[in-house]
């Protein structure tokens, strides 16, 4: 069976600034790590554990984020203190700007901890006809992670439309979840990002899943990006 995990985080180790909810100005800090699920700093400044609490945190002007976090967990060294927090309020666009941050800071960490299949194929096929809702049988790897559980998946793609998308993986996933999902096209950009529901799950004879997923909208600049490929 294939592994399934929490989420990776993303070590970054970057200076940053942060601003806590009521204060006046910006305090120092490094990003640790980070990930969609929350982060880890290590600040000069005292927090509580097992409380809430509302920042924004900036990155050398390139990375801004405003969120709401759970402090989980607390450790000293030497001057700074270090903490571990879980968001509980974070915005969809904000997900996609993390990874946009630490793939163009960080992309080791993407291509070491997302891209470890070596049974899949990389690589598509041109096609002809180039209908916009048509379903494409193209193969490309895919990272997928369940929102209804945290947890990331590795699949392929069997195919492609502006609007959905085939799946194969390991594991069952259950229609009506709701997924992100990351293609790993072979054209040098970065991963594309998109959005879906599992509409419907089978088990094929092989003993591996196939997945329908619906997408969120159709997205002609990402299909444009495969067809290419």
């Amino acid at each position: 069976m294939q592994e399934r995990r929490k989420l990776s985080r993303w070590q970054v180790n970057k200076p940053a600034s942060i601003k806590f909810e009521g204060a006046v100005a910006f305090a120092s800090c490094l990003l640790k790590d980070i990930n969609f699920k929350g982060l880890q700093l290590a600040l000069p400044l005292k927090l509580d554990v097992d409380s809430y609490v509302s920042f924004c945190l900036k990155v050398n002007g390139e990375f801004s984020l405003d969120c709401q976090a759970w402090v989980a967990w607390h450790k000293a060294i030497e001057t700074h203190n270090i903490y571990g927090m879980l968001f509980t309020r974070i915005k969809d666009a904000d997900k996609e700007n993390i990874y946009k941050f630490v793939y163009q800071n960080v992309p080791h960490e993407i291509a070491n901890g997302w891209w470890k299949d070596p049974t899949k194929k990389e690589g598509g096929e041109k096609m002809d006809d180039r209908r916009i809702f048509q379903r494409f049988n193209i193969r490309f790897p895919v990272k997928i992670l369940d929102l209804s559980n945290g947890m990331e998946l590795i699949a392929e793609t069997s195919d492609v439309s502006a609007k959905g998308m085939g799946l194969m993986l390991k594991e069952e996933v259950s229609p009506n979840t709701p997924l992100e999902a990351w293609l790993k096209i072979p054209d040098k950009g970065e991963p594309l990002y998109t959005r879906g529901t599992a509409v419907w799950s089978r088990k094929d004879d092989s003993g591996d899943f196939r997945l329908g997923v619906d997408l969120e909208r159709a997205d002609l600049m990402g299909l444009s990006r495969i067809l290419r490929a």
